[in-house]
């Protein structure tokens, strides 16, 4: 399966791929799985920027990812909980094939060729 990263627009920011999934899975299981990865990606070489779907404690928001105040390793479970929090709160819509899923309870079926897409959703100054 692969997770794409698009601005609102639609424009492509980044993907990775992830193999080895079952053929159904809640949005939650996948949003753990692609938090996991992208932490796991970052602690292996550790550094003052994360490229990821939400916003580690203590860090500040950059062009495309966060700054951290220093190097340092993450930890893949409470980014997932910051993660199923901003979805609930609509932090970013989660497209799965060419429907957008609402729940994190909700089962969805995957494969390989299946585009699991995440749009992060920017707050309107004032609102």
């Amino acid at each position: 399966m692969t997770f794409k990263d698009e601005t609102a627009m639609g424009r492509p920011v980044g993907a990775f791929e992830v193999g080895g999934l079952p053929d159904r899975m809640t949005v939650r299981e996948l949003i753990r799985i692609r938090v996991r990865e992208e932490v796991a990606r970052h602690n292996a070489r550790p550094g003052v920027r994360f490229h990821g779907l939400v916003r580690p404690t203590d860090a500040e928001v950059e062009l495309n990812g966060y700054r951290l105040r220093e190097a340092r390793t993450l930890d893949w479970e409470a980014q997932a909980e910051i993660a199923e929090r901003a979805f609930a709160g609509n932090g970013f819509l989660v497209l799965v094939g060419d429907r957008q899923v609402e729940e994190l309870d909700e089962v969805v079926e995957v494969g390989a060729e299946l585009s699991l897409v995440f749009v992060k959703l920017v707050p309107l100054a004032g609102g």
